[in-house]
């Protein structure tokens, strides 16, 4: 009797600390406002010039606060010039490879530091030129999770990223409260291939039980058990498939645009208007190859708009200026 008890109190603490863990490492970790960016360095390339692009992004602790910081003593990098095309506003989550820093020929082993300071908490990333931290285009794919962990294809390897000219000028004028149009053109190869999850499950029933089977498949059934399916992979999960968007970058208002736009950051949610939710699917390209959006800002000042082409595995940006008046 007393080894029954004994084993029971073991499994009753082992019972409350998995709980305690779940409560206090799981669900104190999501807040929806408060709490510090920490600043990444994602890696870097070369150039042909024999430069080379360092290249951050950053984790935004918060699910809904979007913090703007001002270039300055919260917003810097140093050595050097304290602006360096960083953001100011920061978007929920993670953003990964959001911008690139240049750095010269004979750079060697120097370290370029970002100092971010948000809700208080003041956080750095470190760049440095060290060969495993090299990136080439399948890190970027397996790190968005076009592609899982170590893993590749010729498909995947074929792959080059989107282009994205902006038509018309790059800088504009607009007013407070007063919509204006953009238009982009975005040219890609159609690597990689769209997911297409009915497709995918017809196809599969048809290998495993015949026609018959495949013609049972319906969309209504497989978004059902996309919904209820947990991730299959152990990076994050990205459906494939080219969007564009737009969004702020910088800026001492909002920005509302019409249509919504995908979102570039990583809302795994399973509704979520994004890349990184179960259900979300492709939009459909335009025959044309533009996409048209109108942006209404609500306070004057110069405003830096943010766009990316973004194919599942690759991506390509664009930046315009808006300068606001009353």
């Amino acid at each position: 009797m007393q080894i029954k008890t004994s084993n029971n109190a073991v499994v009753k603490a082992f019972a409350f600390s998995v709980v305690v863990l779940i409560s206090n490492g799981v669900l104190a970790q999501t807040y929806r406002s408060g709490q510090h960016v920490e600043p990444a360095f994602e890696g870097w390339r070369p150039n042909e010039d024999g430069t080379f692009n360092m290249m951050f992004g950053y984790m935004n602790e918060n699910w809904e606060e979007s913090p703007d910081v001002e270039v300055g003593k919260d917003n810097y990098f140093s050595p050097g010039e304290a602006d360096r095309g960083q953001p100011t506003h920061f978007l929920p989550r993670r953003n990964r490879f959001t911008f690139e820093v240049t750095v010269p020929a004979d750079w060697g082993d120097r370290e370029l530091v970002w100092v971010l300071k948000v809700n208080g908490e003041e956080r750095k990333a470190f760049a440095t030129l060290r060969q495993d931290y090299l990136v080439d285009n399948m890190v970027i794919a397996s790190e968005t999770g076009s592609l899982g962990a170590g893993t590749s294809s010729p498909e995947s390897r074929a792959n080059i990223p989107p282009v994205v000219t902006v038509q018309g000028d790059g800088i504009r004028s607009a007013r407070v409260a007063e919509p204006i149009a953009i238009e982009t053109l975005v040219e890609d190869d159609g690597l990689p291939k769209p997911t297409d999850p009915v497709e995918e499950a017809r196809a599969f029933a048809e290998f495993a039980g015949g026609g018959l089977a495949a013609a049972l498949i319906t969309p209504e059934a497989v978004m059902q058990r996309r919904l209820i399916s947990p991730p299959v992979k152990v990076t994050v999960d990205k459906v494939n498939g080219l969007y564009y968007s737009w969004n702020k970058y910088r800026g001492p208002g909002e920005v509302t645009f019409d249509p919504p736009q995908v979102k570039v950051w990583e809302d795994t949610r399973t509704s979520a208007n994004s890349p990184w939710g179960a259900l979300w699917l492709p939009p459909p390209i335009p025959e044309d190859g533009i996409y048209a959006v109108s942006m209404t800002f609500s306070e004057p000042g110069e405003y830096i708009l943010w766009g990316r082409a973004d194919d599942g595995g690759l991506y390509h940006d664009a930046y315009v200026t808006v300068n606001v008046a009353e």
